[in-house]
């Protein structure tokens, strides 16, 4: 995971503003900012924040525990990325992705009047 830190600060030297919305990043490094906060591919905003707020109390200097600064750097540093994606993700707002998202919902709509599923007869 320090390499994950190494490239960032790489990246800061040759000028890109790792703090600000719209920094450059590729997949490989979402991918080691997912790893280093434990996050799964499918997760939502609120477990994002759950998971940076229990790491940075678990590592965080003042916490009296493990106290790598290093470490507390790339919790930091992975969830700064995180954010910065979803600020600028698109979301969509369209039917076939509310299904997707709900499927409980698709599934009631497309048999809710079956009779086999206790619809009208």
């Amino acid at each position: 995971m320090f390499k994950f830190i190494a490239g960032l600060k790489a990246k800061e030297k040759r000028g890109y503003n790792l703090t600000q919305k719209g920094e450059a990043m590729n997949y490989a490094e979402f991918q080691d900012a997912l790893q280093v906060l434990g996050l799964r591919e499918w997760c939502t905003i609120r477990e994002i924040r759950t998971r940076h707020r229990e790491l940075a109390k678990r590592y965080h200097p003042d916490s009296g525990g493990d106290t790598n600064s290093e470490q507390i750097r790339q919790i930091n540093a992975a969830y700064r990325i995180i954010s910065n994606y979803l600020e600028s993700y698109r979301y969509s707002f369209s039917e076939d992705e509310f299904y997707t998202q709900n499927p409980e919902e698709r599934m009631r709509r497309q048999f809710m009047d079956s009779p086999l599923w206790g619809g009208a007869s």
